[in-house]
């Protein structure tokens, strides 16, 4: 790539901005969530959200664009790399076989992470899935404090641990979707 993107936003309060506080999916005018975990699990949402926000708009080859070399990140490696970990996090909290990889050999997240239509959409489904399967084990933990899994990890330690991740791999989708359209965001 050797054109740099125009900048640009749809916003028009905030030109920095990904979209006007009015229109951000992300804003909820009602009262914040009860409890650590409501917290925890509003802000893992309004990043799983954010991401989404990142991909929308692009075709199969700007997904998969390599947009901020030498890195090998891609918007759909970032969304095939978290339906992985969301696999791997249950394979934290859980006794017996672990879960297989999804896409293979260490790396293939990022590297089969091709301008395929086909791709992106298996892309998508797979990390729907997993999240909602992560989920739906973690429900079985109400008690933030209990220790789970062959390293005894405490579940508010996981639930930190996979906001963390989401909230730093949304920072890189800020950087990927810039350089591919030049569309800026908080």
């Amino acid at each position: 790539m050797t054109e740099q993107p125009t900048r640009w936003t749809e916003a028009t309060v905030h030109p920095d901005m990904w979209a006007d506080p009015d229109g951000d999916p992300r804003n909820n005018e009602g009262p914040s969530p009860d409890g650590e975990l409501g917290a925890l699990e509003d802000c893992l949402t309004n990043f799983r959200l954010t991401l989404r926000m990142k991909c929308e708009g692009l075709d199969a080859e700007q997904l998969a664009r390599r947009s901020v070399p030498p890195s090998t990140m891609s918007l759909l490696g970032l969304v095939r790399h978290l339906a992985e970990v969301e696999r791997d996090w249950r394979n934290w909290i859980t006794e017996g076989e672990p879960l297989p990889k999804l896409y293979g050999r260490r790396d293939a997240d990022f590297d089969g992470a091709v301008a395929e239509q086909s791709v992106v959409e298996a892309s998508f489904r797979d990390l729907a899935r997993e999240q909602a399967a992560t989920d739906a084990t973690l429900a079985g933990f109400p008690d933030l404090g209990e220790r789970v899994g062959p390293d005894r990890i405490a579940i508010r330690e996981l639930l930190v641990h996979r906001v963390e991740e989401y909230a730093r791999h949304c920072g890189h989708a800020d950087l990927l979707r810039e350089c591919v359209d030049g569309r800026v965001g908080q």
